[in-house]
């Protein structure tokens, strides 16, 4: 059914080199989510594809383009579908994302951490200059660090109690506190209340 639809696309208007490079990029930007949303690896998931983690790498950054079997494959692994790999957002879609349906993804092997999630409040998109999600972290939840990379920080906490490390020095915050910081400096924090905390927490460039 999909070939036979793409046979027909294909008979109707032939794809130009701008098309494919959108649907390229469309194509990697929902598998990494797909892969992220589920918490795997790079590595992870092209074992569980059969296929190599450097092909993996130039389809999830628009550079290349899986063949159809292969595809078939990473959709069963991410338990999605073709259609919602190519599926293009309307504009509403693209500014609105509603309560209870934003993603909510495992830390990978290079922002993992213990009793971490992120909640996205913006999708990941190469067209976004800004990274935002809402970073929920259970009691005693701690993030691997430092890390250190290019780029600005800026947070305010939500709910709990948490101590934030910034180039070695330790700041405890509790909720309606905020802080920024550049993300050249080495940076992690952890949860030291009893409860739940949640940072909304912004930062640019996008790093993952």
């Amino acid at each position: 059914m999909v070939g036979e639809r793409m046979n027909k696309i294909d008979r109707r208007r032939p794809e130009s080199e701008t098309d494919a490079t959108v649907n390229a990029a469309r194509l990697g930007t929902r598998l990494r989510l797909a892969r992220q949303t589920r918490g795997m690896t790079l590595k992870a998931l092209a074992t569980a594809a059969n296929c190599s983690e450097s092909l993996l790498s130039k389809i999830e950054n628009g550079k290349a383009s899986p063949s159809l079997p292969m595809l078939h494959r990473l959709v069963e692994v991410l338990e999605t579908n073709i259609g919602w790999m190519f599926e293009q957002v309307d504009d509403d879609e693209a500014i609105v994302f509603r309560a209870g349906a934003r993603p909510l993804i495992s830390l990978d092997a290079l922002r993992r951490g213990e009793g971490i999630s992120l909640e996205r409040i913006i999708p990941y998109s190469p067209g976004h200059l800004l990274q935002c999600n809402i970073h929920h972290i259970e009691a005693d939840g701690e993030s691997e660090g430092p890390i250190q990379h290019v780029g600005e920080e800026v947070g305010y906490v939500l709910a709990g109690r948490i101590k934030l490390i910034v180039d070695g020095k330790s700041h405890d915050l509790a909720t309606g506190d905020a802080f920024v910081f550049r993300s050249e400096l080495p940076h992690h924090y952890r949860n030291i209340g009893k409860e739940r905390a949640s940072i909304f927490w912004v930062n640019t460039p996008a790093t993952f």
